[in-house]
């Protein structure tokens, strides 16, 4: 199999984390819930992934870092937990359902939403922010990638905005995460939410929020947290406010070794890689006749993503063909982003979506090109 569905979920994993889930799943027991070494190891290993994840994005506390089963989760505890109704928001066209869904909810109890508009090319005016705040705007949310794109939003300048303006800035970095460099700092990111599964190299059914201090977020659920027991109400202190039930500390334990492997192998280092990749392919297909390629391709600061289509060929047609043809494993259809292809037109039609990780290879991405070549005669 060529895998080159990465942008869902990076299917090759480093050694090391499987090794780490597998000496978890040996070794660990429920952190917070006894004395013993089992819950002790548990309780050392989630603390020191809260380290790693705030050094990693540039958190003043470790214990600012909130772990979720993935960024979905992540962004709706964050979004449900701000907002109220009399709220304004403002997001944009290119966001996953992961964001629009929740703002659809929030939006019939009364909070009030606007959206930057995207071009053909998937692209937004950073400017547009400003001219859509009101006197109720609370918070700015937004992609930093685009998954159907691979297109990449000027994070930075959108949080000075929203920072000079006193709004909340949550940023999905589902696709950048372990992909690029984020400084919640630097581009004063007030909840940075991610996923662990996809440029991160962990496993599945990991992610998190990482909050600002001073940031207020409503208890999303309650439960067993292994302390203030006898308290009814969900203990108020960071992380637990927002953390209920046992984690998935083997999971976890895994995302701590694969923060250690892009750290030591380096976080650009990796990119330029995947880079080299999908600019290699997008090459070999651009010219091609009867090719559609979606995005802005002028400058390659941008996710390891290639979205296109063959001719009028349903994109799931097409996806079926290179499997089946050429054992190449892509995602076609919608991509869960349903205002971005309205903006691209490609509604009924969808895109295949290739996506690179740092584990392709050369002969695989030729064979890539191959295959969208013969398909575009077919």
């Amino acid at each position: 199999m060529i895998y080159l569905d990465n942008a869902a979920t990076t299917l090759h994993k480093p050694a090391r984390v499987v090794e780490a889930v597998t000496a978890a799943m040996t070794s660990l027991g429920n952190a917070g819930r006894g004395a013993h070494e089992a819950t002790l190891g548990a309780s050392r290993t989630i603390y020191e992934a809260r380290e790693a994840l705030a050094r990693f994005f540039h958190a003043e506390d470790p214990r600012q870092v909130v772990f979720t089963c993935n960024s979905t989760e992540a962004l709706n505890i964050a979004l449900k937990g701000i907002l109220s109704p009399g709220d304004h928001v403002i997001t944009t066209e290119l966001e996953h359902n992961s964001v629009l869904r929740p703002l659809y909810e929030l939006q019939e109890r009364g909070t009030e939403l606007s959206f930057v508009k995207s071009d053909k090319k998937g692209r937004i005016s950073c400017g547009e922010f400003e001219n859509l705040i009101r006197k109720n705007t609370k918070l700015i949310v937004c992609t930093h990638g685009s998954n159907l794109t691979g297109n990449l939003v000027d994070i930075a300048r959108i949080g000075e905005t929203a920072r000079r303006q006193g709004i909340l800035f949550v940023v999905d970095a589902s696709q950048t995460a372990g992909v690029f460099p984020i400084d919640m700092e630097q581009m004063n990111i007030d909840v940075l939410c991610f996923t662990g599964h996809k440029g991160m190299l962990g496993p599945q059914g990991t992610g998190g929020l990482i909050v600002r201090k001073g940031v207020g977020i409503r208890t999303f659920k309650s439960g067993g947290t292994g302390v203030q027991t006898y308290s009814k109400a969900q203990p108020r202190e960071m992380p637990t406010a927002l953390e209920a039930g046992t984690l998935n500390g083997h999971g976890i334990a895994g995302l701590l070794a694969a923060v250690e492997y892009i750290e030591s192998h380096g976080i650009d280092r990796l990119r330029e890689r995947e880079l080299s990749l999908a600019r290699r392919f997008y090459e070999g297909v651009c010219s091609v006749p009867g090719i559609t390629i979606y995005g802005d391709f002028h400058a390659w600061e941008r996710c390891p993503i290639v979205s296109l289509n063959i001719r009028d060929y349903d994109s799931s047609e097409v996806a079926d063909m290179l499997w089946e043809g050429y054992g190449i494993a892509v995602r076609p259809g919608a991509h869960c982003a349903p205002l971005m292809h309205q903006a691209l037109g490609t509604v009924s039609q969808g895109a295949v979506r290739f996506s690179f990780s740092h584990g392709n290879t050369e002969e695989e991405t030729d064979t890539a090109i191959k295959a969208v070549r013969e398909l575009s005669f077919v």
